[in-house]
């Protein structure tokens, strides 16, 4: 009964953070909890709410991990030619000294793959970031890689200590990094989803990172 109860507040908490964010509209989304584990199904008119609704949930606190089976429905305004996403997708990318020109972007039916070599972690997640907003885009997948000068192994954890160590709002001394072939692999505790993703990327600014598998667990 206990572990009844709590799911049924963990699910109303998460319903009430996405009611209560003027941003999104959850009249369409659904919210099932088990221990922790939040499962968001339905659909949202765009792309960008669909990643907003799962970093709503993620701020509740208790959440330990979140399912995003989120369907993108996009509304007849928002529905563009994949030519027209594709030239305003290059404009967005021309536009961003962050994204490399070797990134190119495909679009089918809406939904867009990027590929291409960058030299940093931070540029593969800038190049996605910066098109989720687009209108007419139903999902993004990045197949970006990076190829970056791989320092020594030692080398590179250290810088990613370091980095996760200047964070004011993440405990350092919960966290520590392991590296194979400028793959870095967090390991650890943090109390919220926040503290994990801002560690994260902490990690993926470290020069020779070009991979960073986060397996900090939140222990609220």
């Amino acid at each position: 009964m206990k572990t009844v109860t709590s799911d049924k507040t963990m699910r109303e908490s998460v319903e009430r953070e996405l009611e209560w964010d003027a941003q999104l509209d959850a009249s369409h989304i659904a919210v099932a909890a088990k221990d922790g584990a939040i499962t968001l199904t339905g659909h949202v008119p765009t792309y960008s709410e669909k990643q907003d609704t799962v970093k709503a949930a993620e701020r509740v606190y208790g959440v330990r991990a979140v399912a995003d089976e989120i369907e993108v429905k996009l509304a007849s305004s928002n529905e563009r030619d994949d030519s027209d996403i594709a030239e305003d997708i290059a404009r967005h990318m021309h536009s961003s000294i962050a994204i490399p020109s070797g990134v190119k972007a495909e679009v089918k039916n809406g939904n867009v793959t990027l590929r291409g070599e960058v030299s940093w972690l931070y540029q593969r997640s800038e190049a996605a970031r910066a098109l989720r907003y687009l209108r007419g885009v139903r999902s993004l997948n990045n197949d970006i890689t990076v190829k970056a000068h791989a320092p020594k192994a030692d080398d590179v954890a250290s810088r990613v200590s370091e980095a996760i160590e200047r964070i004011a709002h993440v405990d350092a001394r919960s966290i520590w990094a392991t590296t194979t072939n400028g793959t870095v692999r967090l390991h650890g505790h943090v109390h919220s989803f926040a503290e994990k993703h801002t560690a994260g990327r902490a990690a993926a600014s470290a020069p020779g990172v070009t991979r960073v598998e986060n397996e900090v667990v939140v222990t609220p």
